[in-house]
């Protein structure tokens, strides 16, 4: 991503509605899939380590996490998080079957070669293990955010579970998430294509996409809301959404 957007992203990732919420998701999948406490989980784009501490928090002992970013890294360093490393999503330096769970939120459009990462991701996961991936979704919906975040693509829900499956993963399930933002985004970013054509290709200096500050009382009604969703998404899966994720399990 590019250098603005990655030091606003790490100025508001812990307090955000978007991160918190997306944290607040991917901790509640993780919840029901009652995985014990002495399981070894790998967060894949740990960032400044925000949902490591949580689970951390939660008992776990072994979190492990990478990201190819340096400066996320010595925040997570900063924040005292443990066991995080500066490492390429694509090429994991880590042993066969590593790990019970691996998790890569909002990490696998900006890898080029996606059956490289996938297979990477499956590589180290034990018999039984499970890959939790989150995604941006509807490549009608690509703008100058993806172009700011060197996003090589947006996801369907079907693409992204046969992308799981030629990795040689077993899906367990798949769902579309923050419904709330799907009319306003698809409005937007839609109705801005049709006035302006569509988006660059090189994103303009200093932009940061779609990634804003929100007001206090805004910013808790929006996490509200979609932490809300996240309390339905443990009981059913939404129908349509700005992101996608899939859980998958490597067979035994």
């Amino acid at each position: 991503m590019d250098l603005t957007y990655e030091a606003k992203y790490h100025q508001l990732e812990e307090q955000h509605w978007w991160f918190a919420s997306r944290r607040d998701a991917v901790f509640a999948l993780i919840q029901d899939m009652q995985l014990p406490t002495t399981a070894a989980i790998l967060e894949i784009g740990c960032s400044g380590g925000p949902l490591m501490q949580r689970l951390r928090q939660q008992g776990y002992a072994d979190v492990t996490g990478i990201d190819v970013s340096a400066p996320a890294i010595e925040l997570a360093q900063a924040r005292g998080v443990p066991h995080v490393s500066v490492m390429d999503g694509a090429a994991l330096e880590f042993a066969d079957a590593r790990f019970d769970l691996v998790i890569a939120s909002d990490v696998l459009e900006h890898i080029e070669d996606e059956a490289k990462a996938l297979q990477e991701w499956t590589r180290v996961l034990r018999p039984g293990g499970q890959l939790l991936v989150f995604v941006p979704a509807h490549a009608y919906l690509w703008s100058e955010h993806d172009v700011v975040n060197h996003h090589y693509r947006r996801y369907s829900r079907a693409g992204l579970v046969a992308a799981m499956v030629r990795a040689g993963l077993r899906p367990l399930r798949s769902s579309f998430w923050n419904a709330a933002m799907y009319l306003p985004t698809a409005a937007l970013r839609l109705g801005k294509r049709l006035l302006s054509g569509p988006p660059a290709t090189v994103a303009a200096p200093g932009s940061t996409g779609d990634l804003h500050h929100f007001a206090g009382p805004l910013n808790k009604l929006l996490f509200g809301w979609v932490r809300l969703e996240n309390l339905v998404l443990r009981r059913a899966n939404l129908p349509i959404g700005v992101s996608v994720f899939a859980l998958a399990q490597k067979p035994a």
